[in-house]
């Protein structure tokens, strides 16, 4: 099994690929939209993962993707500029998922 990246930018492509990982730069709904359907197709990946940048600028395509899909796993992660999330976005989702402030 093998991980896949999708990715807005060079520099996350390239640190990843010293890991081991292969992937492709994209920019344009279309370009996330094919990437994402020949990862998903590939029998091999394992692990999807997308700079949180497309995921924001394309949710509806994630979302498909996640939705009629089991495999494989979709996850997004910071690119080398750092996460667009809240410094407390974990403890704010579970506070919204059990409704008990923590």
């Amino acid at each position: 099994m093998k991980l896949f990246l999708i990715s807005d930018n060079v520099s996350t492509l390239t640190g990843m690929r010293l890991a081991g990982i292969e992937g492709v730069v994209v920019h344009e709904k279309e370009e996330v939209r094919k990437a994402l359907e020949t990862a998903v197709q590939d029998k091999d990946t394992a692990i999807i993962l997308l700079t949180e940048k497309l995921g924001q600028e394309f949710p509806e395509i994630i979302d498909d993707i996640r939705l009629n899909h089991q495999q494989p796993l979709l996850v997004e992660i910071p690119d080398r500029y750092g996460t667009g999330r809240r410094p407390d976005f974990i403890t704010s989702y579970v506070n919204e998922a059990i409704g008990v402030k923590l």
